[in-house]
């Protein structure tokens, strides 16, 4: 007898703790909600880069080498003739980048509104644009290992 009550004991000991094993799925668009929460969208894993930076494994040394090679590739190019020979008061311009996720480029001058009446923003965004045909290859940001576009300012000192 003593071992029916303990057989049955045991059985539906068995049976019934098969509950405390069951989870409970979580809704799908809760954990999404979650997961975005938690994403800091202002911040990238990965800056924007260039073979030229590549081998630097410090990442703010990396984001200064990056920035640095932009600024010297700009200089570079828009200072040769044109720019200083049409606008010689422009003394800084500013130029904001957009790398997109297949690493193509976008320049385009940010003028501050004094002077939007003083250059003629049309033939200043014509005049960068020629000069920045085949531009280094850049390769985009990163955030959570896919690449994303990018976009930031870089002013110029002219003289």
């Amino acid at each position: 007898m003593a071992r029916i009550v303990l057989l049955s004991f045991f059985s539906f000991l068995t049976l019934s703790s098969c509950q405390f094993f069951e989870k409970k799925t979580p809704n799908k668009d809760v954990l999404l909600q979650e997961e975005l929460k938690k994403i800091d969208w202002k911040k990238v894993d990965a800056m924007p880069s260039t073979s030229y930076c590549d081998s630097i494994e410090d990442k703010k040394l990396c984001e200064a080498c990056f920035f640095d090679y932009i600024k010297l590739n700009l200089y570079k190019r828009i200072t040769n003739d044109t720019i200083q020979k049409n606008y010689p008061n422009l003394d800084t311009i500013k130029v904001r980048v957009t790398v997109f996720p297949d690493g193509d480029l976008k320049f385009k001058p940010i003028f501050s509104t004094g002077n939007l009446q003083e250059y003629n923003t049309t033939s200043v965004d014509s005049l960068l644009q020629t000069k920045l045909i085949n531009f280094p290859k850049v390769e985009p940001a990163i955030k959570r290992g896919i690449k994303i576009k990018s976009e930031f300012e870089v002013p110029i000192i002219l003289k």
